[in-house]
């Protein structure tokens, strides 16, 4: 290489660098796409640009490393080591800056990855080389299958072998429901290998490999836009500062530059799209089945069927391990009767029956119902909540009258995920689902949000910007500890609350007076009647006296405390509220909450940020018996759980590993109605005797869609009539289309779902699809609400299309 080409070559490095990111090793869909991009771009993108370049330089050759120069100088501010666009290096002297102001908004909350989808954040593996105490480890990453989500996941280590040169070989996994390193039966094998190590060495030797470099997996929402205004932005400021005067052929010069830069921001474009598209098609519901209770099933002949099943037997042990029924329990005890036809054992009357195991008899069990979808009590969904809230919208579009979510509060470690965020890369976390989320939200309802002092003042700013800061309705200061015990304590002040912001969806007055009316037991007062510490409350809140038209105080609620005073003015309607304070209830004691682990977490976690009193005052106080309460960070289930104790419709989205061990355990402990006759939870209180019919499902994900898409090796530029840099290269890509058997002598196309996943619900993908809610399913056709039905044995593939061929 001459000095001369030296930019040149730094250049084209850099570009094949931004096309793939950092070398990663493994098995993903996302490695999979990077692979095929790496192979468009050395194919096609790199010999035509460099075609380009040289016409573009035909008339001043001597250009040529300046231009070289230059765009490696703008392209490698955007790009980070995962391939993800946004601003990566802004340093102040670039003048890189952001319009904050707006026709209809003073200041638009900005952060550097606003433009993003975040996808995740994972480790960037590789096969390294490892030597401690003069012991060599080979860590072999080339198989490792990479996180589906932003799930936490810890790295296994199972040993392979031991080379001839005492090099010891490792293979490197993520873990498998709950699978971990086997340091003992480790050492016990490379002892018989005839190699005496350490715990300690073996354990420094699996930490040093595991000080790879994490990094946050982001897609721009609009790669092009975003690269050529900030392009544009950057060839202003070069042309504009200090007092040159362009020539002609300067002019001429940096025009084609900026042709080169738009050419190769158009191709990194077609790839980022791609990613979008996938981002946001929606998703295939997948492995989906039926809680349902005794006592709705009782009577019917399909329960005859249930019992004399195969799968019965392995039902009773399900129950045993939830502590359902104890070991002298007999299946005829469901049924048996006493002379005068009543149940002898009515105890057993709310035993979860799940359908995973009695697949045959699912059609006759739902054709009990003359509408599935609002006989149903709630959804799970097991899914990555941003899919689950992107897929889930055209059925639940205004639905929901209270949406409550506690997500992670940025500190590392109260979540079983990635919980420590950049506040950039958390912000866009956030505001990608809360953006679809407020979508669900009915016209007179609102959204709960749950958070400490980690990202409370984020989080105002946030939620102002989504709903507006008119439709603000209250900050809740929950106090979770006591001044004398709480641990954490900062120069002699001590942290003991959490914030509970509650946002309307369209108005303040929308949400007040549909609660204020229909919820809270008021006590109406006259003027002359206002006492002396109501005179405080109004005077601390800045009203007065002769603005008020009414006031109306509810002295107590259910639980014990005072909670709300409403003040009817001649402006309006104020909606003033106390500090909820956790110590009020019985069951709480020193920051601890008296529960039974068994009875909710079958792993034995304890859980104190959210008790169920708390989900009981937010739900009584913002809905109404049958309304749908969701909660897309359902982490053990709380919120669900206590809906469906107060009767209210729940949805509940998790992503992690545990939602079948916690949350499903949970939910069917709570419709046997397990600790009804405790002071557990709110069972007590509420009179909660168990019953209920709910489904659970998981949804095709991000990755899983990379993995099955085929995207195959093209020939790139070969169209004359469209421009080579922004034709959409993947119109012949397969992507899901063996899906389709297409017949064209009979011009049709039928669509066979096992052919992409053999667990595919096709009913309820559908109801997702069409937004319409399932009236009937059968092993034909699925019926909706508006009468309209749609065959499952040879469904409309144009109805699908979007969901394997997406372009």
């Amino acid at each position: 290489m001459t000095k001369n080409d030296a930019h040149e070559q730094k250049f084209f490095n850099a570009l094949n660098d931004i096309f793939v990111g950092a070398k990663i090793e493994g098995e993903s869909g996302y490695i999979n796409l990077m692979a095929i991009k790496s192979r468009y771009y050395k194919n096609g993108v790199f010999p035509q640009l460099k075609r380009d370049i040289d016409t573009a330089l035909t008339d001043f050759p001597d250009f040529r490393e300046e231009l070289f120069d230059k765009l490696y100088s703008f392209f490698q501010r955007y790009f980070s080591e995962s391939g993800s666009i946004y601003f990566r290096h802004t340093p102040l002297h670039q003048n890189i800056y952001e319009k904050v102001y707006t026709d209809d908004r003073d200041v638009v909350l900005f952060w550097k990855t606003h433009m993003l989808y975040y996808v995740k954040t994972d480790r960037l593996f590789k096969s390294m080389l490892v030597e401690v105490d003069e012991q060599k480890f080979w860590f072999d990453a080339s198989q490792i299958e990479l996180k589906r989500s932003n799930e936490k996941r810890s790295v296994v280590f199972s040993f392979r072998e031991k080379r001839t040169d005492a090099t010891l070989v490792f293979d490197v996994s993520y873990s498998e429901r709950g699978s971990k390193t086997k340091e003992e039966e480790i050492l016990k094998n490379l002892n018989k290998e005839g190699t005496d190590i350490s715990e300690e060495t073996l354990n420094q030797a699996f930490r040093v490999f595991e000080k790879q470099s994490e990094v946050d997996f982001f897609i721009n929402k609009d790669a092009r836009s975003f690269l050529r205004e900030q392009f544009d932005m950057w060839l202003y400021q070069y042309l504009f500062e200090g007092q040159n005067v362009w020539s002609a052929e300067r002019l001429a010069q940096l025009q084609a530059l900026k042709s080169i830069a738009y050419k190769v921001i158009d191709f990194i474009s077609q790839f980022e799209d791609e990613l979008v598209k996938i981002w946001n098609k929606p998703k295939f519901v997948r492995n989906s089945h039926y809680v349902i209770t005794l006592d709705k099933l009782q009577g019917k002949p399909v329960l005859d069927k249930i019992l004399a099943h195969p799968n019965f037997e392995e039902q009773v042990r399900e129950w045993q391990e939830l502590g359902m029924i104890d070991d002298g329990f007999q299946a005829e005890m469901l049924t048996q009767k006493d002379l005068t036809g009543v149940l002898i054992q009515p105890q057993y009357q709310h035993l979860p029956f799940d359908t995973k195991l009695f697949p045959d008899l699912e059609i006759e069990i739902l054709d009990l119902f003359d509408n599935v979808d609002t006989s149903l009590d709630g959804w799970l969904v097991h899914s990555d909540n941003y899919q689950a809230l992107n897929t889930l919208i055209r059925k639940y579009l205004g639905r929901v009258q209270t949406i409550y979510i506690d997500p992670p509060f940025n500190t590392g470690d109260d979540f079983e995920f990635i919980d420590e965020f950049q506040d950039s890369t958390w912000l866009t976390f956030l505001h990608n689902r809360l953006e679809l989320a407020k979508d669900y939200i009915t016209k007179s309802g609102g959204l709960v949000l749950h958070l400490d002092w980690n990202a409370n003042y984020m989080g105002r700013r946030l939620l102002e910007d989504i709903f507006g800061k008119n439709n603000f309705i209250n900050e809740i200061v929950w106090r979770i500890g006591w001044v004398s015990g709480y641990k954490t304590q900062v120069d002699a002040f001590v942290r003991n609350h959490d914030t509970i912001y509650i946002y309307a969806k369209s108005s303040r007055k929308d949400y007040y007076f549909r609660k204020s009316e229909s919820k809270i037991p008021y006590k109406s007062f006259k003027q002359s009647e206002i006492s002396d510490e109501l005179n405080k409350i109004i005077d601390k809140w800045g009203i007065k006296d002769k603005r008020i038209k009414n006031i109306k105080l509810a002295i107590k609620d259910d639980l014990g405390a005072v909670y709300k005073i409403g003040l009817e003015t001649k402006v309006g309607a104020y909606n003033i509220e106390d500090t909820w304070n956790s110590s009020e209830y019985e069951d709480l004691h020193s920051n601890k909450i008296k529960r039974n682990a068994k009875e909710y977490t079958p792993n034995g976690a304890e859980i104190t940020q959210k008790p169920e009193q708390l989900m009981e005052r937010i739900i009584k106080l913002t809905t109404d018996e049958g309304d749908i309460v969701l909660d897309f960070f359902s982490g053990s289930g709380t919120t669900v759980a206590v809906a469906h104790k107060l009767r209210r419709k729940w949805l509940g989205v998790e992503m992690a590993s545990y939602f079948e061990t916690d949350i499903l355990f949970r939910m069917k402990q709570v419709v046997a109605g397990i600790g009804k006759n405790e002071p557990v939870g709110i069972s007590k209180n509420a009179n909660w005797q168990g019953g209920g019919f709910f489904k659970y499902y998981g949804l095709e994900q991000y990755e899983e869609v990379l993995e099955r898409a085929h995207y195959g090796d093209s020939d790139l530029f070969n169209d004359p009539n469209q421009d080579p840099y922004s034709s959409y290269v993947f119109m012949r890509d397969l992507k899901m289309l063996e899906g389709l058997e297409v017949d064209y002598e009979n011009n049709q196309v039928r669509f066979h779902p096992e052919r992409i996943y053999p667990d595919i619900d096709l009913a309820e993908t559908l109801s997702h699809l069409t937004g319409k809610w399932i009236r009937r399913i059968t092993a034909e056709y699925v019926e909706f609400e508006d009468g309209e039905q749609m065959s499952l044995t040879d469904p409309d593939w144009q109805t699908l299309k979007p969901m394997i061929w997406w372009q």
